[in-house]
């Protein structure tokens, strides 16, 4: 056997060491919660953006995690002034900029990415996906903001979900934007609500997307929340799993359909203060005491 047969040889076994990429657990919850997302009408066209901090050992069952296939800038940020040593050699999925969410399922090797953070604020190591030359969503560097500020208070938070929810972004045209005021109108809404977000609804005023300024402003409310709204635009959510992060947008949404479908009839029945405190002793949860009464 030449040297050529043995070096073939040695990269199909090389090949054969690793499991099916699209048969990943973290692809698959991937391309279904887009495909869920874009179901709901959350994320029309290209809006929308979701990113997953990965199990380094878990990925490596997949792919060779010394091969960088290219480098990707971040869009939307001085690199020099954005400091994400934290999550160097973190390694995300994460949707890609332009992407449609409709188009993930079908075609997840070009909608979406895994991306380790390069050292030095050098952007991110492209280790699978983007397979027409895209690059990460541009709010990538909002979500990795988030990420930050979110793992400082929950060192088991793995997910960042932006969508644009429509009786949410409603709710946004005719409600005061105040937090305590939302919140509690949201915990109203359903018996559920103070106890799957007990710590209320952030809010940004409308600002500029995909800015330092936004990603900055958002992480800040993180601290908080883990629900953000940006008015007029759409909601930001963190949590531990997919699930979890998809169900706290899922339960707002539901809560301000409820709203927009009652908010121009007379309120004959409602869900009282009193009755929500009995709700979280019940369930033993820590809620914004502030927001009540």
């Amino acid at each position: 056997m030449g040297f050529m047969d043995e070096v073939r040889k040695a990269g199909k076994e090389i090949k054969r060491a690793f499991n099916d990429i699209l048969s990943a657990p973290f692809v698959k919850e991937m391309c279904d919660t887009c495909a869920n997302m874009y179901r709901l009408g959350w994320d029309e066209r290209n809006g929308g953006n979701i990113s997953y901090m990965l199990d380094e050992k878990e990925v490596g069952e997949y792919l060779d995690l010394n091969n960088v296939i290219r480098t990707i800038p971040l869009m939307g940020v001085n690199a020099a002034e954005f400091d994400c040593t934290p999550l160097v050699g973190k390694i995300f999925i994460v949707t890609g900029t332009g992407k449609y969410f409709k188009n993930v399922k079908d075609d997840p090797e070009t909608n979406l990415g895994i991306v380790r953070i390069a050292p030095a604020n050098k952007g991110v190591e492209l280790l699978w996906g983007f397979k027409d030359g895209g690059r990460t969503t541009s709010e990538f560097p909002t979500h990795m903001m988030c990420h930050m500020a979110r793992l400082k208070v929950d060192p088991e938070n793995r997910v960042i979900m932006h969508s644009h929810p429509t009786h949410t972004l409603a709710m946004n045209y005719v409600h005061e934007l105040d937090e305590k005021s939302f919140s509690h109108t949201l915990w109203e809404m359903c018996t559920e609500c103070i106890v799957v977000f007990p710590e209320g609804v952030g809010i940004l005023p409308w600002m500029l997307c995909g800015t330092n300024e936004i990603g900055e402003a958002t992480a800040r409310k993180m601290r908080d929340f883990r629900l953000v709204v940006w008015a007029m635009h759409g909601i930001y959510g963190a949590g531990k799993t997919m699930d979890e992060t998809f169900g706290l947008i899922e339960t707002v949404e539901k809560a301000a359909q409820i709203y927009m479908l009652t908010a121009h009839l007379p309120r004959i029945n409602t869900i009282n203060d009193e009755d929500m405190k009995k709700l979280v002793e019940l369930f033993g949860v820590e809620y914004r005491k502030d927001f009540l009464g």
